[in-house]
């Protein structure tokens, strides 16, 4: 079976690893495909598997958050290459290694006519400003060359994606498999008062990190800092009450989390999922210019869930107003095995 997420930060990544798991215990055979930090991570979660590493997209960032956009539409003409040179490393890997299935989480091109295929997405709606309507069209159409679209998330009014997962679109199959993570509960006592996870593409993830390290400086409390890059980085100049980590395994991270008072990251829709599971506190700074962000971030504040502000305003002044606010209630996970009947006898 065929597993390969997008390489935009980490998300699509760890939020297919329950899925890995899942075809493990239902005794499929995955093999990982991707680039990057996200292939990167899915081999080190998963040493004994096969991995192929797939053609980047070559997705450029911006560091001003309004030229994202622009940014993105130039990436165009590198995407359909990528696109095109997917499709031919894909139907290799299916006369090769004789895959009977595929899981794509937002790769356009690891789809086959040959086998089944399905894929990932809580985005059916691709916000992009005045684009929006052009851009979720394209999508779908896209996902209209897949047996079936998995979102992961609940399809009931208490979900999680909003408008961006809840579509009426007769042409695409679409099943909710529920919420995705690597993670379970755990009643640990609490040893951090912040958790600060890093994470997404360059170069808005070092902004960041240059942001929160100034601002946070005066924060009285202990800080777990975990920078959210397999990359050998630059030792950083910090505080004493500041613990420094580049990276951290499924295991370690989990185990953190449920050891940390409140959770500071973007609002990207894997670690939605990951905090909700964990049913913990978390205040959010969504990724200027990601349209997605700035909307998950939104819903979770009128819901009075978690508070939300943009990364050129915050400060350690906007932390006070977590007291306002719930923290998210323990979700759980309900992706069953029943799900791969698709791939079955074929």
């Amino acid at each position: 079976m065929l597993v390969a997420p997008l390489n935009w930060g980490l998300g699509h990544a760890t939020r297919c690893i329950p899925i890995i798991n899942a075809l493990i215990k239902a005794k499929y055979e995955p093999i990982l495909a991707s680039d990057g930090g996200a292939l990167l991570l899915l081999q080190k979660e998963f040493p004994s598997l096969k991995s192929y590493v797939l053609p980047s997209y070559n997705i450029k960032y911006s560091n001003k958050g309004k030229n994202l956009l622009i940014k993105l539409f130039l990436s165009i003409p590198s995407v359909i290459s990528a696109v095109k040179k997917e499709r031919k490393t894909v139907n290799l890997l299916i006369e090769t290694e004789g895959i009977t299935g595929i899981i794509s989480d937002n790769r356009f091109g690891v789809v086959s006519y040959k086998i089944p295929s399905v894929y990932i997405t809580h985005q059916l709606r691709v916000l992009s400003g005045l684009t929006t309507f052009f851009t979720s069209k394209i999508h779908q159409k896209i996902i209209e060359q897949f047996n079936e679209c998995w979102i992961p998330d609940i399809e009931n009014k208490f979900n999680f994606s909003g408008d961006l997962g809840h579509i009426d679109n007769q042409n695409i199959n679409i099943k909710y498999v529920g919420l995705l993570s690597r993670f379970k509960k755990e009643n640990l006592a609490i040893k951090y008062d912040l958790l600060v996870l890093l994470s997404g593409p360059e170069p808005q993830r070092t902004l960041l990190e240059v942001k929160l390290l100034l601002e946070l400086k005066s924060y009285k409390g202990n800080i777990l800092f975990v920078r959210g890059t397999l990359l050998n980085l630059a030792k950083i100049t910090k505080p004493a009450n500041f613990k420094v980590i580049n990276y951290l395994l499924s295991e370690e991270l989990e185990e953190v989390i449920n050891q940390s008072k409140v959770i500071l990251a973007r609002s990207g829709y894997s670690t939605i999922m990951d905090l909700a599971v964990l049913g913990k506190k978390a205040f959010f700074i969504p990724t200027p210019g990601q349209f997605e962000q700035e909307y998950l971030a939104n819903i979770l504040n009128q819901k009075l869930i978690a508070p939300f502000v943009t990364q050129e305003e915050f400060t350690i002044e906007h932390l006070k107003r977590l007291d306002e606010f719930s923290g998210f209630q323990l979700q759980k996970i309900t992706f069953k095995l029943d799900f791969f009947k698709l791939f079955e006898g074929k």
